[in-house]
């Protein structure tokens, strides 16, 4: 537990009775009306019933705290399950705060490693004043660590980062059971499990690139591995939050990840998939994404930077129902919205200027903060 009196950024949190008041403040400014009527429309505009346009949507007024909320730097929060629910209850706050049409959601909010961690990769802190995740450092070993992993099979799911993920996944679904409006409106999504290729990437290091030409086999049956594992990583995490009542009793359909809602159940990340080359992504990248969306009740793709090489590609996965890019003036956005908004895949998340920049239709299927 928080310790009697705790100072960071120079504002006191006394423990258990400082996330109750907090707790307090958010069910009282949540308007179940408002918080309804928002949700009728991410769920309109994720099942396609929004024909034209951009979808922007907003709470119709704003819902000003009633204390004065402490900011918890990522470090700190890293340290302490309360510190953890703090931190991102605050992102709630601010999202009533300011009257947005973001879905009120919170996660167990452990960075990049959190898969990594299981396999031993070794997790390190950035400095605390830049207020940034962690990340991890790949494998010592090279591919005998991968060999080694792959004769060891799927890793304790509560090694590394696991144990505290879980924990804190139930501990917050402990404190939103507790009051009513929380319970059904504040949404607890899953942890950042990244991509199978991505995984693969932070544990092998940089000479992944080089062993693609003479270590194919190896690199598909760790990626197997990898893909396996976060498979039965969800399956864990699904039976740790399910609850009868409140949208995280939602199984398939929908999803809420980043405040924003898709159809599905997972938001997988592409990043290092945007180094490939179209015939890479479909022989390296798409049969493990393929397998995560058909056992997992499908989903989002995220990629950051340039991507427009391979949306085709990832357009035509099965269960696959929204995209999120985070750097659009690095993609070709018609080519983009061909193989998203014009097969029936929404964009979520996307930087108005790529909008305001084009003139073509986009199907009411972009949504723009």
């Amino acid at each position: 537990m928080i310790s009697p009196v705790r100072r960071f950024n120079k504002i006191v949190v006394q423990g258990d009775e400082m996330i109750q008041a907090l707790l307090e403040d958010l069910e009282q400014r949540i308007d179940p009306q408002v918080e309804q009527e928002l949700l009728e429309q991410w769920k309109a505009f994720a099942d396609g019933r929004i024909r034209d346009g951009v979808f922007s949507p907003k709470r119709p007024r704003p819902a000003p705290p009633t204390l004065e909320w402490p900011h918890v730097l990522v470090n700190d929060a890293l340290q302490e399950p309360e510190l953890m629910v703090v931190q991102q209850l605050e992102m709630c706050s601010k999202s009533l705060a300011e009257g947005s049409g973001a879905l009120l959601a919170v996660r167990c909010n452990y960075g990049t490693a959190i898969l990594p961690s299981l396999f031993g990769a070794e997790v390190f802190l950035m400095d605390r004043e830049i207020d940034t995740l962690p990340a991890c450092r790949p494998l010592e070993g090279g591919t005998d660590a991968v060999k080694r992993l792959l004769d060891q099979g799927v890793p304790d799911l509560e090694a590394g980062q696991g144990e505290i993920v879980f924990r804190v996944g139930e501990y917050f679904g402990q404190l939103l059971r507790e009051s009513p409006k929380l319970a059904e409106y504040v949404y607890l999504y899953h942890p950042d499990l990244q991509g199978p290729m991505n995984v693969c990437e932070m544990l092998w290091g940089s000479s992944l690139y080089v062993d693609f030409y003479d270590q194919s086999d190896l690199i598909k049956d760790f990626l197997s591995l990898i893909t396996e594992t976060y498979i039965r990583f969800l399956r864990r995490w699904d039976q740790i939050v399910r609850r009868d009542k409140g949208k995280m009793s939602w199984p398939q359909r929908y999803a809420v990840h980043w405040s924003m809602l898709h159809r599905g159940r997972i938001m997988v990340r592409n990043d290092a998939a945007t180094n490939f080359s179209p015939a890479m992504y479909d022989e390296f990248v798409r049969p493990y994404d393929q397998r995560l969306l058909d056992e997992l009740g499908g989903g989002a793709i995220h990629f950051c930077g340039r991507g427009d090489h391979l949306i085709e590609k990832i357009g035509e996965l099965k269960g696959l129902h929204a995209v999120n890019i985070t750097q659009p003036a690095l993609n070709n956005m018609e080519t983009i919205f061909r193989h998203t908004v014009d097969r029936a895949i929404n964009l979520i998340g996307l930087e108005k200027e790529a909008v305001e920049q084009s003139s073509r239709p986009l199907r009411g299927r972009v949504h723009c903060w």
